[in-house]
């Protein structure tokens, strides 16, 4: 289920705001942690994990009260995350804490080679994201229409992750940005657009920038309501690896305008 890799997301949250990450330990050993960040008024739960052999003795729920604490203390207007749909015992200790499922998400993937030659959707314009003023503001301004915050400080985050290619999505006429894609070692997202009618040319342009990158996989995370990106994905052989879940304490986003990077990001 899980890959191994060094915590470059969890480290540069632990710079940003200690707050939101916590360890249970016994005598040296680590038996469980929680980790959250906070965007505006929106605090995400990034991860609560318990090793196996510590489960079912409060360890997962002390972890979240005290993640809670950050949330508390920013003034977090609404609180989510995502979890796996089949992980019943975890939502349930969510639940007590007034989060509730919202949104299922689908992990898809498929092998690169299945993908050349089929890219035959229209596509748009693009250009690489610049660590600029304007394209800063540009991009607070879609994740504000799609999102309700802003996530300037995580786009600055991928930005310098040298594996990460992030692109501004134009439209072929205009100089009109229509939204932004990020693509990491074939995986699609976040991926985010102004209009739900330009999902899925915003879709097709992430999924060739994907098979071009020469990863093995092409994979990304599409959330129920977009129904446009999912259609695509089916139509190209994509298939669903993982069922998931957003879980949060009010409706929140438009998720027919953004597409998630992984269950931690968003």
């Amino acid at each position: 289920m899980a890959t191994v890799r060094p915590p470059s997301f969890s480290l540069f949250s632990l710079g940003d705001d200690a707050e939101g990450l916590w360890v249970a330990e016994d005598a040296g050993e680590i038996l469980g942690f929680g980790f959250s960040w906070v965007c505006g008024d929106l605090w995400f739960l990034a991860q609560l994990f318990v090793s196996p052999g510590q489960q079912a003795h409060g360890i997962g729920g002390e972890l979240l009260k005290r993640t809670l604490y950050q949330a508390q203390k920013t003034n977090a207007a609404t609180k989510a995350l995502i979890t796996f749909t089949f992980n019943t015992v975890s939502q349930g200790l969510y639940m007590r804490h007034g989060l509730f499922p919202r949104c299922p998400i689908y992990n898809f993937k498929v092998a690169r080679e299945n993908m050349m030659n089929r890219l035959h959707g229209a596509q748009l314009r693009y250009a690489p994201i610049e660590n600029t003023g304007a394209h800063l503001h540009r991009l607070t301004q879609i994740d504000i229409g799609a999102l309700g915050v802003s996530r300037r400080k995580h786009h600055q985050y991928l930005l310098n992750d040298d594996e990460t290619r992030g692109v501004m999505l134009y439209a072929k006429d205009s100089d009109e940005c229509l939204g932004y894609a990020y693509i990491a070692d074939g995986h699609i997202g976040p991926l985010a657009v102004t209009h739900p009618a330009m999902v899925g040319a915003a879709f097709w342009t992430a999924l060739s920038l994907a098979v071009d990158s020469g990863s093995t996989q092409v994979s990304a995370f599409l959330p129920g309501p977009c129904e446009t990106a999912l259609s695509i994905a089916v139509e190209l052989g994509m298939r669903i690896t993982i069922p998931m879940i957003l879980m949060s304490t009010q409706d929140f986003g438009h998720w027919t305008h953004y597409l998630p990077r992984n269950p931690g990001f968003m």
